[in-house]
Order: C-alpha cells, then sequence, then structure tokens
C-alpha cells in the first residue's frame, strides 16, 4: 500500500457489501475541521507527547480527517490512522496531499471497522481519542473491540482510551426533542455562515445510549439558507463500568485523567484512561 492510499475495508463478514456500513459523518465531513468545539479542543499535545514518547508506529482508531494523526506525523512519528467513514477519510487524504512528503510519508490511512480491523503489526501506542469508543452501543461490540486492540498492542505498549465523563445533572435534564444552538462558524471553502443546532432524538436511559440528530443550517453571502442534518448514537459510560470491562478484555488501568493536563480522575470533563495488557 502507498502512503496516503486505503487499504480494503476489513468488515468482518465478506458477505456485507460496504454499501450496508452507514456513513455517520458524511453530511459533516467537510466542515468537521472548522467546527469551533472541535478545532479547539485541547487534546493535541496531549497525544502528540504520548507518541514521542512511546516510539515506533501509533495507531489511531477514530482517525477521522486526520486531526490527531497528523500532528504525530508532523512530530516525527509513523501513525496509522483507521476510521469506517469514507467521507472523512477523503478530507483526511486531502489534508495529507498538502502536508511534505516527510509527513506524509510517515502516515497510512486504512478504512476499516475498529471492531474488525487486522493489521500485520503491533503498535506500542493504540490510542481511540474524542469519544470514538462511544460509537459502539453494545457490551458486544465494545469487547470486540478492545480484544482487537490486545492483539495489536505491542507487549509493553499501552493503549489510551478517551471517553467523556458523564454528567449526572445533564443526564437528569435532557428532554427530547430540545433543540440547541452550539456553533456560529464560516466555511473558508465558500464564504457560507454556518449555524449547528443539535437535540435529542431518543433517550434510552435503560440503554446508556442517546441518538442526537444535528442540523447545519448554511446560509450563502447572497442570503439562501438550506440545511443538512445526520444523526449519531452514542453510549456513555460510568468509571467502574469502564474498569471492569477494560478487565474483562486483558487490561488494566494505571493511570486515569479528568484533563489532558494529567489531572487525576475527578468524575468530571473526559475520562482518559491509560492502560497496558494484563497477564
Amino acid at each position: 500500500m502507498t502512503n496516503g492510499s486505503y487499504d480494503p475495508p476489513v468488515w468482518g463478514d465478506a458477505a456485507a457489501p460496504q454499501a450496508e456500513i452507514p456513513d455517520e459523518y458524511a453530511p459533516c465531513a467537510g466542515i468537521y475541521d472548522h467546527i469551533p468545539l472541535y478545532k479547539t479542543r485541547r487534546d493535541l499535545p496531549f497525544y502528540v507527547t504520548l507518541a514521542r514518547e512511546f516510539g515506533g508506529s501509533v495507531l489511531e482508531l477514530g482517525c477521522g480527517t486526520g486531526r490527531v494523526s497528523i500532528p504525530i506525523a508532523r512530530a516525527g512519528v509513523p501513525v496509522v490512522g483507521l476510521d469506517v467513514s469514507a467521507a472523512m477519510l477523503n478530507v483526511f487524504r486531502l489534508k495529507l496531499a498538502a502536508e511534505p512528503p516527510d509527513v506524509a510519508g510517515r502516515v497510512r490511512i486504512v478504512r476499516s471497522d475498529m471492531r474488525r480491523f487486522r493489521l500485520a503489526e503491533k503498535f506500542p501506542l493504540i490510542t481511540a481519542p474524542f469519544r470514538s469508543f462511544q460509537h459502539l452501543l453494545t457490551v458486544e461490540e465494545q469487547k470486540a473491540c478492545m480484544r482487537n486492540v490486545r492483539s495489536h498492542l505491542a507487549e509493553w505498549g499501552r493503549f489510551v482510551l478517551d471517553v467523556s465523563a458523564p454528567s449526572f445533572e445533564l443526564l437528569a435534564s435532557q428532554r427530547v426533542g430540545e433543540t440547541f444552538e452550539d456553533a456560529d462558524f464560516t466555511d473558508p471553502a465558500t464564504g457560507d455562515r454556518i449555524i449547528r443546532l443539535w437535540r435529542y432524538v431518543e433517550i434510552r436511559r435503560a440503554e446508556q445510549i442517546n441518538v442526537v440528530e444535528f442540523e447545519y443550517r448554511r446560509v450563502s453571502p447572497d442570503g439562501t439558507t438550506r440545511s443538512n442534518r445526520h444523526r449519531i448514537s452514542i453510549r456513555y459510560f460510568f468509571r467502574y463500568e469502564i474498569e471492569h470491562l477494560l478487565e474483562a478484555c486483558g487490561f488494566r488501568i494505571e493511570e486515569l485523567y479528568s484533563d489532558y493536563d494529567k489531572s487525576p480522575f475527578d468524575g468530571r470533563k473526559e475520562m482518559i484512561a491509560i492502560c497496558r495488557a494484563s497477564g
């Protein structure tokens, strides 16, 4: 495979056509990197520092547009970025083409499912940044991913799992249909103003799943307005649930942080687990 191109997808069931795998992020892939909440996220120094510390190749699960992978490659560390969304990986590939050859040469893009991929190498560092793991809705899916991670992790390697720490206040106040505006920005490619709204479509508390619909209202310079929408289903986790899940899949947590400054976990913000294989 050449740098920046795609490996053949690995779906687990060779009879299942790729079209059956929904691309949830296709509606927003082209503007993803310009959404303020993502553009200003403070996790990049954390992941770049870890990549430098462990050396060797990094495997990033849910790499999307390369928001984290490209800075790691710029820091001189080889990285394999894996994602199931063809639309997000297309943006990643376009961004990579604009990088210097030495940076692009450190990146390998793989389109695959984090539950079923198979790569012919082991990694000293595997990461699942920015809540990508929360797209796995069932315990069976979560275990499949973790078992896959363990089989690709070097003996002395580390797995970094980054999920949100659920807010009990927010969980208690969620209402189906209530709409929020969380972004207002300009698409630099078109000059359009984009207003992002989101709402809860389903709140499945017994399953710890929220189905959220995002609406992107695009206002062109001439005043024309149009919208597109997409839905994602997100599973939230509690601390000891994550600890037991990791232990059941052959990991032990060495550090648990609440933020990218490595502050100890206190139940707020993020839940960032630094893990190694046990036994």
